[in-house]
């Protein structure tokens, strides 16, 4: 990669971590729609779905940590940041793996990283508190779902106007 490329791709990755700390942050703000503790639209995941499409798995990985260190730090706490880590560790395996898969619309892949992340947050929250919290599971799989939507079909959008920018080369 030329260095030229190698700047771009930096100043890239600045900016979406800076853009989902900010949604992060914004969501933080408001209140939650359902009612239930937890349950986010997710919005600060748009940034890494685009890089994920953008720049592959590393990038999007780099996104995703660093908004998550810096939210928690800021913000959500200790426990929501290690919550958050475990679900964006196993969100982004999956949705790596689909999009390798190559057969996925970007909303499916979302939805599958959504529904993934609050369960990677589930595991961790059981091995934190020593039991397993099942009974949250059904409401998280379908709040996963539809914030995954969104934010599919929101990346789907943005990707469409911004890939030539957003890319190398």
């Amino acid at each position: 990669m030329k260095t030229k490329d190698k700047i771009h791709t930096l100043a890239l990755l600045g900016i979406m971590v800076a853009a989902a700390f900010i949604l992060s942050y914004l969501e933080s703000l408001l209140p939650s729609i359902s009612g239930i503790p937890g349950v986010k639209a997710g919005l600060a995941n748009i940034p890494t779905l685009l890089v994920l499409y953008a720049h592959g798995p590393s990038g999007a990985a780099l996104v995703s940590v660093a908004r998550i260190i810096l939210a928690g730090l800021t913000f959500n706490g200790l426990s929501a940041m290690l919550f958050s880590l475990a679900g964006a560790a196993v969100s982004l395996i999956f949705m790596t793996i689909l999009k390798k898969i190559g057969t996925f619309s970007i909303t499916a892949v979302s939805v599958t990283g959504g529904v993934c992340h609050n369960i990677g947050q589930l595991a961790a929250s059981s091995v934190m508190i020593g039991m397993p919290i099942l009974y949250y599971l059904p409401v998280l799989i379908i709040s996963g779902a539809v914030s995954g939507a969104l934010v599919g079909v929101i990346t789907t959008l943005t990707l469409k106007h911004l890939r030539p920018s957003i890319t190398v080369g």
